[in-house]
């Protein structure tokens, strides 16, 4: 039989990670191309042949997304394989409607076909949407894993946008790490609060390879801590699942793909940002969890925001800069800075929009939703010396950073700032304490 002819779309993570797990070495498939959306500058580049194996000796190209109906065509596809996350229903079908409509088959692949399976525990964080507040859950899980003697290593969800071939693992040690890695700002936000509380982290492009590594740290290892991206579904079979689900969402964990699989698949449904979000909203969640899964551990959070310095909020003309996905990916239009400067007590808030510089500026164009806020976009160079650009053009008092790094670190800000933190802060019970000690005596690990 001829080899079916394949097309994956994605994002520069699940999509290369969909092919590594399934398409690779199978001699009954073809991949012809993937294509890129979400990620700039990544069409026109190859999957190098160094990662696609001997059925691809000269890689695979990637396109533009838009091209999807002529790629099909070009080269007679047979299936088209969504392979990104955290797009609602609709646009998911949008897009099969496409495929559809072009002659191809619309695939979604699952767990059972992409999930690695490994010889230590592995304890999943994953999400209904970008920005639930998987972060300061999975720095909490690894707080209570460290308490009890363990050794944790985090593997986080690709967010490979550089030389794919030299990125297929990478290992985060200490901060210097992250240049020598060529980070962006979006992976250093992941990745930095891991390491301060020292952590070792591995990421990149092949996670059987990175899987491998990972279980023989040199620095030991008793469990994985899978720490998830967008609102995809875990890389590695999981031992325990917890999903977050936000509030301030609520009815998006039954409307987007892929965030009601990790909804339905969870042991644990953590409702994250209770004090902060509407009753009304915090139960629709719960009844959506409870109708969903009912065998599900609900867990009620909140992610109390911090500053060092409130002096530097009080009573000023703030600028503020949030985390980047949140409010792109996650459809957002504030975060953890907006809240500091309603809970310090600034005088106003300036609005960035007319400041923006080149990529800032398109960014806003893309996302329109976006408030009177500045997103930390990073994915290169040049983005960060927009942003670094767009931040002195603006008249203003002080600075507050709501991502989840030291920004100041990165991009120069000559003004006075101040960096917000939060945590993961479980209320009442049941709590993760109680959760990870079964799982610790279920797995002779205590």
């Amino acid at each position: 039989m001829a080899r079916q002819n394949v097309i994956i779309m994605g994002a520069a993570g699940r999509d290369f990670h969909n092919f590594n797990t399934y398409y690779r070495n199978n001699p009954n498939y073809n991949v012809v191309a993937f294509t890129a959306t979400q990620i700039p500058d990544i069409h026109g580049r190859k999957y190098p042949a160094e990662l696609a194996g001997e059925l691809y000796p000269e890689g695979i190209p990637i396109f533009e997304e838009r091209e999807l109906p002529e790629l099909i065509a070009k080269y007679d596809v047979d299936d088209c394989v969504l392979s990104y996350s955290d797009v609602p229903y609709e646009h998911a079908m949008n897009l099969s409607a496409i495929v559809n409509a072009a002659g191809a088959n619309f695939v979604l692949l699952g767990p059972k076909r992409t999930m690695l399976k490994s010889e230590k525990p592995v304890i999943a964080v994953c999400a209904t949407r970008t920005g639930t507040g998987k972060s300061q859950t999975s720095r909490r899980v690894a707080e209570l894993l460290l308490a009890n003697g363990l050794k944790v290593v985090a593997v986080r969800h690709p967010m490979p946008y550089g030389d794919l071939a030299a990125q297929r693992v990478q290992r985060f040690a200490v901060i210097e790490d992250l240049a020598k890695h060529d980070c962006t700002i979006e992976e250093m936000e992941e990745y930095e609060p891991h390491i301060e509380r020292g952590n070792v982290v591995y990421a990149g492009v092949d996670y059987e390879a990175i899987l491998a590594e990972a279980v023989n740290d040199p620095d030991g290892c008793d469990v994985i801590l899978w720490d998830g991206g967008n609102n995809d579904f875990p890389f590695y079979k999981p031992d325990l699942l917890i999903t977050v689900a936000d509030p301030h969402r609520a009815g998006h964990e039954l409307s987007y793909y892929p965030g009601e699989v990790n909804l339905r698949m969870a042991d644990v449904v953590i409702i994250n940002k209770v004090d902060s979000a509407a009753p009304e909203n915090i139960e629709l969640v719960r009844s959506n969890t409870r109708m969903a899964n009912p065998t599900a551990v609900i867990i009620d959070g909140a992610s109390p925001i911090k500053v060092d310095n409130p002096e530097v909020i009080r009573g000023k003309r703030v600028l503020i800069v949030e985390d980047g996905p949140t409010l792109t990916h996650g459809d957002m239009s504030m975060g953890a800075g907006t809240l500091a400067a309603q809970k310090y007590g600034a005088a106003e808030i300036i609005d960035p929009r007319p400041y923006a510089v080149r990529s800032l500026a398109e960014t806003y164009k893309l996302y329109p939703h976006l408030g009177a806020v500045l997103p930390a976009m990073g994915y290169g160079a040049k983005q960060i010396a927009d942003l670094e650009a767009t931040i002195a053009a603006i008249d203003c008092d002080a600075v507050i950073v709501g991502t989840p790094i030291d920004l100041a670190r990165v991009v120069k800000i000559d003004k006075p700032n101040v960096r917000v933190r939060y945590d993961l802060q479980e209320i009442g019970s049941p709590n993760l304490a109680e959760v990870l000690e079964a799982f610790l005596k279920e797995h002779r690990l205590v």
